[in-house]
């Protein structure tokens, strides 16, 4: 520093601080900053904000956030407006108490939804205040603010919207932005060209957040003409800016092809980059990207989805809980599963809730798990939903949650009954076995048929059985032979025995002991324990043509492995032939 500038800052502050402006704005902010620092020292309120700048942008001094915040509230104590609104925005952002390294702050930045900092708005709100009632457009934006997303005892919609117009009014960009959302927030059709008017005002002035919702209201024709490519532009400005929701959206645009060109290249990278500012649906849609493409890659999917189910997002966690619990591109564990599934219904997902309330009633998950179940079906059950109804009545049913109570479970399964086909042949189980309710044979056919017209394969068996044996109603052998036939049809062994049985009796089909073995053996083939020793029996005595005895034993072997004693009595018969 020249001596004469050294005098002049011994001489009066008030000099030095108009050397070091001076200096400033000829590019010299390194010779500058010591005369600011001699005049803030000094007191001269203009200074410290000046060194406060200095410190928190780097100018002339290395930069320093806590240095920065010091400065800035000594000048706000001492009067400066212009620092008790950046003081504001520093607290309203959660940086004034930060140590170095954690970033700077500016009134803009208070209007991004992307910030993870704690917020001071008690001491904000008295430093905006001051700002505002001084006369400071930047302090009246800020105000505006706080008083809309500060806490609920500290909000004032329309004070905050009076705040907003003064600040518009003096041109602030901040106020602009503000002023549009707080018009939008009123959802007045009217105030749509006046909205779209301030955020270009804002937009023009280069703020990322403005230039974003310009670009949706330019998509949806809302306050301006539509205009795709325009939107595009403006998407891309705001991702360029580094506003990560303009960044998932152009992303979303280019694989989609759904503004103005499609490029999926380049629409992933925006996607990358958007999940990497921390834009949990780009970091869930990027899981999704993998799992679903031509060539899925689950581990990368694991990646994305964990980054977004870490920030809260309750699709991510549900997606990473089913790779956790079947294993794709992770390590398989039931426990990691279960608790990602946890997390995503105890922040409110529907599906995760009736996902882990499945496990819960498989025997999984932990002891608070069951509780919730059933105060989550609980409440959705007593607005109607007939599917938590049926959850509901299952948690009692089994004990879930909640003490076993089979009138209740048959009250909440019946009110399902309504809609559900699983309730339905639930509830017919209930009536036909006399369980929370008086046994009632007709009356469960009837719910049974229902369940059965539906489709549910269980049921059709169910109602085919009391058709055979006559229980409820008239006795049918041709009707509960053509049910059986359906069930057999999606795969039911039990309904595959029955028809093995009804070819051999003749009951119902044409007697027919070819075909009988047939469906004896696709049963046998898949577990069922007396299939298997009919097909043992049929195959040893050579009942339909075909004498087998070496398959014979095996099947009968098969079945009384399964307890199936007859089978046993047979090869002990065998033994001693």
């Amino acid at each position: 520093m020249a001596i004469l500038d050294r005098l002049t800052g011994r001489i009066h502050p008030a000099l030095a601080l108009r050397r070091a402006m001076q200096l400033a704005e000829n590019g010299k902010p390194a010779e500058a900053f010591p005369l600011m620092a001699i005049a803030a020292r000094a007191g001269v309120p203009e200074a410290e904000y000046h060194v406060a700048r200095c410190y928190l942008e780097g100018l002339g001094v290395p930069p320093s956030q806590s240095e920065g915040a010091r400065w800035l509230r000594r000048a706000a104590d001492h009067g400066s407006a212009d620092a008790q609104a950046l003081f504001a925005a520093l607290c309203v952002a959660g940086l004034a108490g930060h140590e170095d390294g954690e970033g700077g702050a500016n009134s803009e930045s208070l209007f991004k939804s992307e910030s993870s900092q704690d917020p001071d708005f008690e001491t904000a709100l008295r430093f905006a205040r001051k700002a505002a009632e001084a006369g400071s457009a930047t302090g009246q934006a800020i105000l505006g603010y706080i008083l809309t997303k500060g806490p609920k005892a500290m909000r004032d919609l329309d004070a905050a919207h009076g705040w907003y117009e003064k600040s518009a009014a003096a041109g602030c960009p901040e106020g602009c932005l503000g002023l549009a959302l707080s018009l939008a927030r009123r959802k007045q059709p009217e105030q749509r060209v006046r909205i779209a008017a301030e955020l270009r005002r804002a937009a023009d002035a280069g703020l990322p957040t403005a230039i974003y919702f310009l670009a949706v209201l330019t998509e949806h024709g809302m306050g301006v003409p539509v205009d795709l490519e325009s939107a595009e532009a403006l998407y891309r400005l705001a991702a360029e800016k580094g506003f990560a929701s303009a960044q998932f959206r152009l992303g979303l645009a280019l694989i989609e092809g759904s503004l103005s060109r499609q490029d999926s290249v380049a629409g992933e990278a925006w996607m990358r980059r958007a999940a990497l500012a921390g834009n949990l649906d780009a970091a869930h849609r990027l899981g999704e990207h993998y799992v679903k493409g031509p060539r899925p890659d689950y581990a990368e999917a694991a990646t994305w989805y964990r980054r977004a189910a870490e920030g809260g997002h309750q699709l991510a966690a549900r997606a990473l809980a089913s790779l956790y619990l079947s294993g794709n591109g992770v390590a398989q564990d039931a426990e990691e599963g279960t608790r990602w599934l946890r997390a995503a219904a105890n922040d409110g997902n529907r599906q995760s809730q009736v996902d882990l309330a499945n496990l819960v009633l498989e025997g999984a998950g932990e002891a608070d798990d069951g509780i919730n179940v059933a105060a989550w079906f609980g409440a959705t059950a007593s607005s109607g939903d007939l599917v938590a109804a049926f959850n509901l009545g299952l948690c009692f049913a089994e004990g879930v949650g909640v003490r076993k109570d089979q009138e209740r479970a048959a009250h909440w399964t019946r009110r399902a009954a309504e809609g559900v086909a699983e309730a339905q042949y639930m509830y017919g189980r209930m009536l036909q076995k006399g369980r929370g309710v008086t046994a009632d044979q007709s009356e469960a056919r009837i719910w049974f048929e229902r369940a059965a017209n539906a489709g549910m394969v269980d049921a059709q068996v169910a109602l085919a059985e009391m058709l055979y044996n006559g229980h409820g109603g008239e006795r049918s052998f041709a009707s509960s032979a053509h049910l059986f036939k359906q069930a057999a049809a999606a795969g039911h062994a039990g309904a595959m025995f029955a028809i093995g049985a009804l070819y051999e009796t003749g009951q119902g089909l044409s007697l027919d002991r070819k075909a009988a073995q047939k469906w004896f053996a696709a049963a046998a083939e898949r577990g069922h324990g007396h299939a298997q020793l009919m097909l043992g029996r049929y195959l040893s005595k050579g009942i339909a043509g075909e004498h087998d005895l070496t398959a014979a034993r095996i099947w009968l072997e098969r079945a009384a492995a399964q307890g199936v004693d007859e089978a046993a009595e047979e090869l002990a018969d065998a033994e001693l032939g």
